[in-house]
């Protein structure tokens, strides 16, 4: 045996050699054929046809056989293994197969345009020349050597090592005989520090429980889809002008079992639209259901990012869930985590022994604050990973948009860092132009292949145009998330209603940007948590007080410009914060103020959804004029919601104080009707309210006509003109 020979057979041995396929396998030279096995666990193997037993190499786990040229070797050939344990398993031999990921995914891949990469990285069954087994398939351009470890070799890094396809950093193996059902992992020797490490797949589909982190081969595109009317009617829908009111849900707290464990996908499908269908609710935002180890991290620390989490079943069981819910005509969004993920060993964190899907220097690729790791945007590969999971879901899983968690961490540099622990862009700015360049093409591709999506972004800063186009110089979200509004009411609402007069302005200054941005307005679950309180508990006042104002701030909500989103909780009022571990506290149902709060919210979605005015203008000024936002001293605002053939006007009280004879303006003469009114006594209010009002000539805010009202405490109106009769 010659010296390459001996150093080859070595280094399979100790799982270092870079392409196993020039020793492993079958060889043809001259009239010869050479077949070289390695299996560190046989005791004994033969070919089948034609049956002859490969000899062991002395002192050695590798196995021979020479074929002259009167034997005939099937291209697949197969042999029966006689593992020490005394089993017998009849295989076909991996090493045997051509390379099986064509240069034209490899290229595209590489310039970071491979929208269905999905389709080719990771793990898929595959039946070559009617074989059948799974083509695993890793990019890991700095390994010095990659592993499949399964439970069907040991989790042994020496049985089934891949082949390098060369300059694409990508690795690849067909393992024959292989199902749908399968662990494993992928074990990577980095070629410089020869440091090993245990990974699972990227782009693996599903992974077991945690805290068990293998991946499982799955059985793709099985599943039949009834939801093609919703679909349709998607492709067909102008968003911009729809209702849109989103109940934002953790599943793995709004409801569990009897015995306080989770519920799966298939059972949340029909008890969770049977609740929001009831509330009116139109989209359910699912907070992050991409795998991830750590239950207190509420998925947004994503270790997979094409994969449902397991907690709640399987990826068909999740289809189920999104497909059920569009046969009943409730929308589904996915929060998608693109800006981090953690340090977990098993993860994308120094994947091939290198920083791959991160930034070497910690300056650019490490958030402080958060204990996680900042993708490369700027790699064409990263880039890739990341459009293709957001095509992924919205592909495979038929979800009707994205909102994107922490865009504002993507967009500066300098974000939440100290001086000096940051690196300018080439122009010497704050700007990361990787990430931008990243979320324009993630919405370009999103809106242009997937019609009727929304891809919304939750950005806290007055970045310029993030809702704009992105021919016009924006980073083309359909929408993003009104924080400076959330905050301004949650910090008004939390004033003592004697003082509210001094930051009247609160109220008031949301209007001056209101149309700049497609707005939605969230009272979401970062409001509830960390000791910020529980909605309820952040009102003013005593009991009646506090409750009487969480119905005052959710009217004002639903008639303000901006799609909506709440918590699940916030709509009947929980008293505590919100508990990841545990479920939603639905014994307050038992008491009238939290039934009032919810049917205040179900009568808000309807009015809501029934009333064009309400959301036809939601993104530009023809939707809303002040009548008077002045009243500083009573604290009382007025406005109007309208369309070309509707007017409501909508009157709010912030004081506790009963306003009899309270006079506004208004547009048209003639008989108005209190549709609405929070202080109801269906909400557990007081029941102060107004039957027919006639306008008078009284000229009253710049109109001709105006009306005399009663004000109910804490509370707001809406107010409808009654048709004409002829």
């Amino acid at each position: 045996m010659n010296q390459k020979l001996n150093d080859d057979f070595r280094k399979i041995a100790e799982a270092r050699h870079y392409n196993p396929f020039e020793v492993l396998g079958a060889h043809r030279a001259k009239n010869k054929t050479l077949i070289t096995l390695y299996q560190p666990y046989a005791e004994s193997i033969c070919l089948v046809e034609p049956r002859i037993k490969l000899h062991r190499l002395p002192h050695s786990d590798f196995f021979q056989a020479t074929l002259t040229q009167n034997k005939t070797l099937p291209k697949h050939y197969q042999v029966d293994i006689t593992y020490k344990s005394g089993e017998i398993k009849r295989q076909n031999d991996p090493y045997n197969f051509e390379p099986q990921l064509p240069e034209f995914d490899q290229h595209l891949f590489s310039e970071g345009r491979h929208w269905h990469i999905y389709q080719k990285l990771g793990s898929h069954l595959k039946t070559i020349d009617g074989i059948e087994g799974v083509l695993f398939t890793v990019w890991a351009p700095n390994a010095g050597r990659v592993s499949v470890v399964t439970e069907y070799n040991n989790w042994d890094g020496r049985c089934h090592q891949m082949r390098s396809l060369g300059g694409c950093g990508i690795w690849e193996l067909f393992i024959p005989n292989v199902t749908a059902g399968c662990l494993y992992k992928f074990e990577i020797l980095n070629r410089e520090s020869q440091h090993i490490s245990i990974k699972t797949d990227p782009y693996g589909q599903q992974f077991e429980f945690r805290p068990q982190t293998a991946t499982i081969v799955t059985n793709e595109n099985h599943y039949a889809w009834q939801d093609k009317n919703w679909i349709n009617a998607r492709e067909a829908s102008d968003w911009l002008h729809e209702p849109m009111s989103i109940y934002e849900i953790h599943l793995g707290s709004w409801q569990r079992d009897t015995q306080g464990n989770f519920l799966n996908y298939r059972e949340l499908a029909h008890q969770l639209v049977e609740y929001v269908q009831k509330m009116g609710f139109t989209h359910i935002e699912l907070l992050p259901i991409t795998e991830h180890p750590l239950d207190a991290s509420w998925g947004y620390q994503t270790t997979g990012y094409f994969a449902p989490t397991s907690r709640h079943g399987t990826p068909d069981d999740f289809r189920y869930f999104i497909d059920y819910c569009h046969q009943q005509n409730i929308g589904v969004l996915l929060d998608w985590v693109p800006a981090h993920f953690p340090k977990d060993a098993f993860g994308l964190a120094n994947f091939d022994g290198s920083a791959l899907y991160e930034h070497e220097d910690p300056r650019k690729g490490e958030h402080r604050d958060w204990g996680t790791l900042i993708y490369n945007y700027g790699r064409n590969e990263v880039r890739n990973f990341l459009l293709s999971s957001a095509y992924f879901w919205m592909e495979e899983f038929h979800l009707d948009g994205l909102r994107v968690d922490a865009v504002a961490s993507m967009l500066y540099l300098d974000y939440s860092r100290e001086e000096g622990d940051w690196v300018p862009n080439q122009y010497g700015g704050n700007e990361n132009l990787e990430a931008i360049d990243f979320m324009r093409e993630l919405n370009s591709i999103s809106h242009q292949q997937h019609k009727g999506t929304t891809i919304i972004a939750e950005e806290s800063t007055s970045w310029p145009q993030v809702t704009r186009p992105t021919w016009t110089g924006g980073l083309g979200f359909s929408m993003k998330w009104n924080m400076g509004w959330m905050h301004d009411m949650l910090s008004y609402m939390q004033q003592d209603a004697i003082h509210r007069q001094h930051h009247h302005d609160k109220l008031t200054f949301g209007m001056l940007y209101a149309f700049t941005e497609n707005f939605v307005l969230p009272f979401s679950h970062d409001e509830v948590v960390h000791g910020k309180g529980s909605m309820i508990n952040k009102m003013s006042g005593d009991e009646w007080q506090r409750f009487a104002n969480l119905r005052l701030l959710y009217t004002f909500m639903f008639t303000y410009p901006g799609k909506k989103l709440l918590f699940m909780g916030c709509e009947f009022g929980q008293g505590t914060e919100w508990n990841f571990n545990q479920a939603l506290d639905w014994y307050m149902l038992d008491y009238p103020f939290h039934q009032g709060i919810q049917t205040l919210v179900k009568d808000l979605n309807n009015l809501y959804v029934n009333h064009p005015s309400l959301f036809q203008h939601d993104f530009d000024n023809k939707g809303f004029s002040w009548i008077d936002c002045h009243d500083v001293e009573q604290s009382v605002i007025s406005y109007t919601r309208q369309t070309e053939t509707e007017t409501l006007l909508i009157i709010l009280n912030f004081t506790p104080v009963p306003r009899e004879f309270y006079r506004i303006g208004v547009p048209e003469s003639g008989q108005y009707e209190e549709i609405f009114n929070s202080d109801s006594h269906y909400y557990a209010g007081s029941n102060l309210g107004n039957a027919q009002i006639t306008t008078d000539d009284t000229a009253w805010m710049n109109y001709d006509s105006s009306i005399s009202l009663n004000l109910p405490p804490l509370a707001g109106l809406v107010l409808k003109k009654l048709a004409v009769e002829k």
